[in-house]
């Protein structure tokens, strides 16, 4: 006779940060002036735009706050790029890392997005902090089915 007994189930047991990440619509490309950033971003309302090269892979992440010090210099910046901005850069996330990892990874790192990239460095979409705390807080069933009693 085989009997299991239940076992207890973790939130976020066994979640990825494939099941957390949302898409990001907006990108803009790294030659690409802090201007036209500016502008993108108060025009959709983002507080973030995730950076890609020339070649179309993720170069990092550029929010409003990281902007601002260029903005309020009283030189032009019409020619600042962003690839010459302070902006969060690599290494990236990838949808298969372990969603209780990748929270612990974002919270020593202090990050509140973090892109999501694929094995050649495409950008996928983005994990974010709330996103991910709130699916491992989730609550799960308390047990697991029990397996079957064979005889």
């Amino acid at each position: 006779m085989t009997t299991h007994s239940p076992r207890p189930v973790r939130p976020g047991h066994g979640l990825t940060v494939a099941d957390a990440m949302e898409p990001c619509d907006y990108q803009i490309a790294d030659d690409s002036t802090v201007d036209q950033a500016d502008d993108v971003l108060r025009g959709a309302h983002l507080d973030y735009l995730l950076v890609r090269g020339h070649d179309g892979r993720c170069e990092g992440l550029v929010t409003r706050t990281g902007l601002h010090p260029f903005l309020t210099r009283p030189r032009p910046t019409e020619r600042t790029a962003i690839s010459a901005t302070a902006h969060q850069r690599g290494p990236f996330a990838w949808p298969t890392l372990g969603l209780a990892l990748a929270a612990i990874a974002m919270r020593v790192k202090h990050l509140a997005i973090w892109p999501v990239v694929d094995e050649d460095g495409f950008i996928l979409g983005v994990l974010t902090a709330d996103r991910a705390a709130g699916l491992l807080a989730a609550p799960a069933p308390s047990v697991l089915p029990a397996a079957r009693t064979r005889i």
